[in-house]
């Protein structure tokens, strides 16, 4: 199906275009999903964290120990599992994430400039369904 090649192949260079906008020592890719996943979803275990980033949790246990040491997440019990763990985003973390999207989101912005208004929207609707996709099975 060429319209499915065409589609990841798009996806792809945008992607790669949009980490290629970070800064010098910006967060790695790991990190802003974890911390975007607590952002958006709030409190979390390291299991459901990582199932959200399709990664396995002993992928991600360096990561959340550098995110902690840094002051980005926090590390609490479980209030129904003493055995579990349960993650949250700090103000430190907040911040920290703002400013990681706020450089891709101004690059963004600026190229979508080049477009008319309804490839703008035609690109809203196309990244709701991406979204939506995203979330599949």
């Amino acid at each position: 199906m060429e319209s499915v090649t065409e589609i990841r192949q798009g996806v792809t260079r945008l992607a790669r275009r949009l980490r290629a906008v970070r800064a010098p020592g910006a967060l790695s890719n790991n990190k802003l999903g974890v911390l975007g996943n607590l952002y958006r979803g709030g409190p979390a275990s390291p299991g459901e964290l990582a199932e959200a980033e399709h990664q396995q949790p002993q992928s991600l246990t360096r990561v959340f120990a550098e995110l902690e040491a840094d002051g980005l997440v926090s590390r609490a019990r479980d209030q129904r599992d003493g055995r579990q763990s349960v993650l949250s985003l700090t103000p430190a973390g907040k911040d920290a994430l703002r400013r990681e999207v706020a450089e891709r989101d101004a690059w963004l912005g600026s190229a979508m400039g080049e477009l008319t208004e309804t490839e703008r929207q035609v690109l809203l609707l196309a990244a709701r369904l991406m979204d939506r996709l995203a979330d599949s099975p």
